[in-house]
């Protein structure tokens, strides 16, 4: 299983705080994984597309709710391969720091998950 996890937590006060903060201080965002994957309020089209296509099983969590699950911390966001709940991290939060936009985003997922 393939595990995006993003570095906000979860409920709609949250996003709706993230989405403020896009709007107001996109520069000090600290969730690249959701600048690449969401606009303002919506998921963005091109990443909706390439996601449903993917052949593995994708979950997609909120650090709280990683934390809860998992019951660790990792440096956030990330992308991961969970395989009996182990955890094989893919792109570190330092990676997606480095991709510039959403087909970068698609681009290197396909290199990581092969």
């Amino acid at each position: 299983m393939l595990l995006f996890v993003y570095n906000a937590d979860s409920g709609k006060l949250n996003a709706l705080l993230d989405s403020a903060h896009k709007i107001v201080s996109p520069s000090t965002y600290n969730c690249q994984l959701c600048q690449l994957t969401y606009g303002l309020m919506n998921e963005k089209q091109a990443w909706k597309d390439f996601r449903e296509q993917l052949d593995e099983e994708v979950l997609f969590l909120h650090r709280d709710e990683f934390e809860k699950q998992y019951e660790q911390k990792l440096q956030y966001p990330f992308l991961a391969r969970v395989e009996n709940k182990f955890i094989e991290v893919l792109l570190s939060a330092e990676k997606l720091s480095e991709v510039e936009d959403t087909q970068a985003l698609i681009d290197r997922v396909r290199q990581v998950t092969g």
